[in-house]
């Protein structure tokens, strides 16, 4: 084959597909036009690999072809588009539709924690066979309100996101096998539950309070949500309803994983309010209001925002094109 001969001939068809696939809009006849030539050219590429592979042709065809590959696939939003969707539409919808998860593991680790609080205060034992006196006047006198003040601001809030990221990561990554999601959340309640018991039996209720409403609502709020969310990708595959148990778990991890993803900024907030809102000179009084507001304004995001995208046909889900078709299960 002459490949000069080729390109002369074919040069006007190769130009045209090129212009063609750079268009952000086809009409009807340019759209088959396109196909036609994609055609076209996937056969001149056919011939010069067979018969004279020179490489630079063959790799000017390939990237035509490819270019018109995704024009003919469709294109997508571009990055800040789709990452404006996401948080619009796809996380908030998810938020609402995994609601009853959440909100029940809120509420049930919440319960729990006033639970080991009042166990705790009524059994002083719990914590005195652990530690010394000296030591549990340190911490409630000292380290407790320290430990928001011993790192500089910005380290503080990078650290404490960072960490709660990953506490809410485990327990999505952990949730397809559900005891381990209940384990954390139950380390997490504890803790919680310990903590407040030690500072209010030494009357340090409002600092305790004080220190931990500005950022601990949505702090916590978020963590009870990746429980709630692992929760529901256990239950995937226990009670798939009418899919198969391998898609409907398909279709929870995606939707977990998404929650995950938008989480990282929920908790960034926090953080933010953690390092410089918590430990600031702000009056307790304006430190909580700042945390009630922050907290507010994540449940009309879930409850106004989530509502309105879920009843639109947004799931958490990603877009249906991206997932194929599923047969459903005879029962």
């Amino acid at each position: 084959m002459n490949v000069d001969a080729l390109v002369t001939a074919h040069h006007e068809q190769w130009e045209r597909l090129d212009a063609l696939s750079r268009r952000p809009r086809l009409t009807a006849a340019e759209a088959d036009e396109l196909l036609d030539l994609y055609e076209r050219v996937s056969t001149h590429l056919s011939q010069v690999r067979s018969t004279a592979p020179d490489p630079m042709l063959v790799r000017h065809l390939s990237m035509l072809l490819s270019r018109a590959r995704l024009s003919l696939a469709g294109r997508h939003a571009s990055t800040w588009s789709g990452l404006l969707a996401f948080f619009t539409h796809t996380f908030p919808a998810a938020l609402y539709e995994l609601r009853r998860w959440w909100v029940s593991t809120l509420v049930a680790s919440i319960v729990l924690a006033a639970l080991v609080a009042g166990w705790t205060v009524a059994h002083p034992e719990l914590y005195t066979s652990q530690l010394s006196a000296e030591q549990i006047r340190a911490y409630v006198d000292t380290d407790f309100a320290g430990y928001y003040s011993e790192f500089a601001h910005h380290e503080f809030a990078t650290q404490v996101w960072v960490n709660n990221a990953w506490v809410a990561a485990q327990c999505i990554a952990f949730g397809a096998l559900g005891l381990p999601v209940l384990l954390l959340l139950w380390q997490n309640v504890v803790n919680l539950g310990v903590t407040a018991a030690l500072m209010i039996s030494h009357d340090r209720a409002s600092l305790f309070f004080g220190l931990i409403l500005p950022h601990g609502l949505l702090e916590l709020t978020a963590v009870f949500v990746a429980g709630g969310a692992g929760l529901r990708l256990f239950w995937s595959w226990v009670d798939p309803g009418p899919l198969s148990r391998s898609a409907s778990f398909a279709r929870a991890g995606r939707t977990v994983v998404g929650v995950a993803l938008g989480l990282a900024a929920v908790l960034l907030v926090s953080g933010l309010i953690e390092g410089f809102v918590t430990p600031s000179g702000l009056p307790t009084a304006a430190r909580i209001a700042i945390g009630l507001t922050a907290w507010g304004a994540f449940l009309v995001y879930v409850f106004v925002v989530g509502r309105r995208a879920h009843r639109d046909g947004a799931s958490g889900d990603v877009a249906s094109r991206a997932v194929g078709d599923a047969a459903p299960v005879v029962g």
